[in-house]
């Protein structure tokens, strides 16, 4: 009889996810077994937990899923993983800290693909405001537009202290430059507006970070992207479904995505590659970097 395929899901946190839960079901996985309060310092004890016990062919059939809501602490558990694999038992590894990493990289991709098809450029060098980007998904989003060749700011809009331990936590884990800012006052908020290309909305559901009022100053604004499905609109204008929707601008060229429109990309990508995991020969460790590789599969 054929061993189950087993899905380990470790999370720092009090409990997993149901969201990944039901996307590993329905990516095939037989089970998913949940485990909370897993730390660093665990991750390379439960990964030689989960491998030593099937045999050779039985670690083809089983996985790690890393959960959590910290980005960077994700990415170190992954690389903890990967380290503590005995050859030949080895198993695939997936992070997707609440969605941060396939989200972003959603987001990302379809931005490149505005970018491309509308204006005929691409991330580098231009000017990328991430608003929200202190919490998961703007800090990962951050990150892969500097590592494209953007040049990135993270606002506070309560102040430069958050984000600059956040501009200084990406610095230090992932070797790339993003800029924090003070945008705390209107006057602040308008200089940074009005030199904006690129605008990511990530901030927490309901909170709108982008008014019309703020568009009418966006004077070089090209691409607007809100993951904001919850009234009001991250980015007043932009529609759930918008896909490089033309978006009212002091640029006159502005166009925005929608958080469905990303969705549905982040929801093919998480699919995708849970389903590699269960068909693959050699074991994959899937974080941002592949997360943003099978997005631009998607975003065509």
């Amino acid at each position: 009889m054929e061993k189950p395929y087993l899905l380990h899901f470790a999370t720092p946190g009090t409990r997993v996810s149901p969201f990944d839960v039901n996307m590993a079901y329905d990516a095939g996985w037989n089970a998913v077994i949940p485990y909370s309060g897993v730390g660093l310092d665990e991750m390379a004890g439960f990964t030689q937990d989960a491998i030593f016990s099937r045999g050779p062919k039985g670690v083809k059939r089983t996985g790690i899923f890393i959960g959590g809501r910290d980005p960077v602490l994700a990415a170190d558990m992954l690389d903890a993983a990967r380290k503590a694999m005995v050859p030949p038992f080895q198993v695939s590894v997936f992070a997707d800290p609440s969605g941060a990493y396939t989200t972003a990289a959603a987001m990302i991709a379809m931005v490149e693909k505005a970018l491309s098809s509308i204006h005929d450029t691409t991330l580098s060098g231009r000017r990328v405001a991430v608003f929200g980007g202190t919490g998961p998904i703007g800090m990962v989003a951050a990150i892969l537009a500097a590592q494209a060749g953007a040049d990135v700011t993270i606002p506070g809009h309560d102040g430069l202290p958050r984000a600059q331990v956040a501009a200084e936590s990406i610095h230090a884990r992932f070797g790339v430059t993003v800029r924090p800012m003070d945008a705390s006052s209107e006057t602040a908020m308008a200089a940074l507006v009005a030199n904006t290309e690129i605008a990511l909305a990530t901030a927490k559901a309901g909170i709108q970070v982008l008014s019309a009022e703020h568009l009418s100053l966006a004077f070089k604004l090209m691409v607007a992207a809100d993951i904001n499905a919850v009234p009001p609109a991250g980015i007043e204008g932009i529609g759930i479904m918008d896909d490089a929707k033309p978006l009212v601008a002091a640029s006159g060229c502005a166009v925005g995505i929608g958080p469905l429109a990303i969705g549905n990309i982040k929801y093919k990508v998480q699919q995708r590659l849970l389903q590699a995991m269960l068909s693959t020969d050699s074991p994959l460790y899937l974080g941002f970097s592949e997360c943003l590789k099978e997005a631009r599969l998607h975003a065509i």
